[in-house]
């Protein structure tokens, strides 16, 4: 069956309630294990189908954010989002309170009641109104950003489109793409400064309803953080701004002089070279077909899984007007299938983008089968190791996708990771300090991330650009509107996809079968205890930061950059 044939039917939620509180009632008055079972069985049924339904209707307003039908579907899981949420919280209350819970652990795993556990302490009937205007405003951003229509160069053009341009080789056209991206959200800036007024309200108003001192424990338990918490962030955080930040200055100033500038801008800092960026060889096509080549080379579980992919047509992976921005991938449990959603433009990142999203979906076709859904994919710190860890095993297959640009795209690459970590830890710093301080105001927060950019990015300067200086540039960063704190999660696993890149370098099959092994493992287990499932070091013991970093940089320096 192909993606264009899975059915959506929009749930008639009534029926559904009446469904999952009959299976839920089955399993209260069970008078065995064997009953409250099966029980289970029938609740996850339901949960799989609306998961399915609304993951359908996410793919297809994001593939077109006009097509009126799929925008009041989305409209409508925001509006039900937190009915579902209702009930499944009383179906993790009942497990949590079986009789025969030490039975069922035994069957279901352990994790599945920390994590009903865990879960049970983020809601409660009292924030169903706030839940409702929570999904609502963070739709809001993707329809805004989507929106976005750009004049330039004689065509209107999204903001995907307009990334070529921002890391074009002539420096007069990277500035004026700039200005323009940046005119953009600067013409809207007060939108989206009320739009996040509004979220922090809403989301401090819940935790407060819930007992939480403020909205940053809340955000750990809903990302199902079990083995780690804010004070061992701060402190990776902290080793970043000691380890990674000196470093990268180096790296600023070596990029300055490869391109020939008496100063680095901050439209300069999306060029490589000064020959350009690496570029793919081909077009979506022939990306895909080189895809295809590299899967069936890299192992039998890979080849099998992107025929899947490519049979199955699971992926929409072009730039186009009116498709939301960015990239992701989703599961269908019904079908027990990955989506890949991406935006090709023609640059590096499109096989970045193309790998990342691969891993993430190996992921999900390699642990598809559990029967507990909660182990289909594990929390996204260890998501995104299966990810990034993918494009690193991509390596020997470069040359297939860029041609003569190979090694410009491996420089590229690894020291584009480590400005990744950066980054990720100033949206993390950002919204602690948000989330803390609530109260601030819009222009106190567009002065804390300039200042927090300072720190992170000390070499980061702008040039004629008043919305950018002042702090204008969080506008534009979807994950602090719409998924907040999972940024760290980047870096968390950025820095153990290093070790597999470095793991790879001397014994492959070993971190190969590693891999796999974490891919199988899906979220069956905690993100420390995939750790060490995986034999990989946890990244918030000191040292293990530095010790990689160290490595990189060795690599780096190995490189004659300046000729690339």
């Amino acid at each position: 069956m192909k993606f264009k044939d899975y059915e959506y039917v929009r749930p008639d939620m009534e029926t559904f309630k009446e469904d999952f509180l009959r299976a839920l009632e089955n399993f209260e008055n069970a008078q065995n294990v064997e009953t409250q079972e099966s029980a289970i069985e029938t609740v996850n049924k339901l949960r799989k189908h609306f998961h399915t339904m609304s993951s359908l209707a996410q793919i297809r307003h994001t593939v077109n954010t006009k097509d009126p039908f799929y925008e009041k579907e989305k409209d409508f899981f925001d509006q039900q989002g937190p009915v579902y949420s209702q009930l499944n919280n009383r179906f993790y209350k009942a497990l949590a309170e079986s009789p025969f819970r030490e039975e069922l652990e035994k069957r279901k795993g352990h994790l599945l009641f920390q994590k009903a556990e865990q879960s049970l302490k983020t809601f409660s009937d009292d924030i169903m109104e706030d839940l409702q205007e929570e999904n609502k405003l963070a739709s809001t951003f993707n329809k805004i950003t989507a929106a976005a229509e750009i004049d330039f160069e004689g065509e209107t053009r999204n903001l995907s489109q307009m990334t070529p341009f921002t890391q074009s080789p002539n420096r007069a056209t990277r500035k004026k793409a700039y200005e323009a991206v940046s005119g953009y959200f600067q013409e809207n800036e007060e939108q989206f400064d009320d739009l996040y007024d509004k979220l922090v309200k809403v989301r401090s108003k819940i935790a407060k309803k819930l007992g939480y001192d403020s909205f940053i424990p809340l955000a750990y338990d809903r990302l199902g953080r079990i083995d780690y918490g804010p004070k061992d962030v701060a402190a990776y955080r902290d080793e970043v701004k000691k380890r990674l930040v000196p470093l990268a200055e180096t790296f600023a100033e070596k990029k300055r002089q490869r391109l020939g500038l008496d100063k680095l801008y901050h439209y300069d800092l999306g060029l490589e070279f000064q020959s350009g960026n690496p570029t793919p060889q081909g077009d979506k096509d022939e990306l895909v077909r080189t895809a295809k080549e590299m899967y069936e080379d890299m192992g039998e579980e890979t080849a099998r899984f992107f025929r899947f992919m490519l049979e199955r047509e699971l992926m929409d992976l072009e730039a186009k007007k009116s498709k939301a921005g960015g990239g992701y991938c989703t599961f269908l449990p019904e079908y027990e299938s990955p989506f890949i959603f991406a935006n090709f433009n023609g640059t590096k990142g499109d096989v970045d983008v193309l790998t990342h999203e691969a891993g993430h979906a190996f992921q999900m076709f390699m642990s598809r089968h559990f029967e507990v859904p909660e182990y289909h994919m594990p929390t996204m710190e260890s998501a995104e190791i299966h990810s990034m860890s993918m494009e690193f095993f991509a390596w020997p297959y470069a040359e297939g996708f860029f041609g003569p640009d190979t090694a410009k795209y491996k420089f590229s690459h690894l020291s584009g990771a480590l400005f990744l970590i950066l980054y990720g830890s100033l949206i993390d710093e950002f919204q602690h300090e948000i989330f803390q301080n609530p109260d601030l105001s819009q222009t106190e927060r567009k002065a804390l991330w300039r200042e927090l950019e300072k720190t992170y990015m000390p070499f980061k300067t702008y040039h004629d650009d008043d919305y950018l200086e002042r702090g204008g540039g969080w506008h534009r960063i979807m994950h602090i509107f719409v998924v907040p704190f999972y940024m760290i999660d980047y870096t968390l696993a950025q820095t153990c996809a290093f070790q597999y890149w470095l793991w790879s370098r001397s014994d492959r099959d070993k971190a190969w079968q590693s891999y796999v092994g974490l891919c199988k493992a899906g979220g069956s287990k905690t993100f420390l205890d995939l750790l060490k499932l995986a034999e990989l070091q946890n990244p918030f013991e000191k040292g293990v930061l530095p010790d990689i970093v160290q490595e990189i940089n060795r690599f780096l320096e190995d490189m004659d950059d300046k000729n690339l």
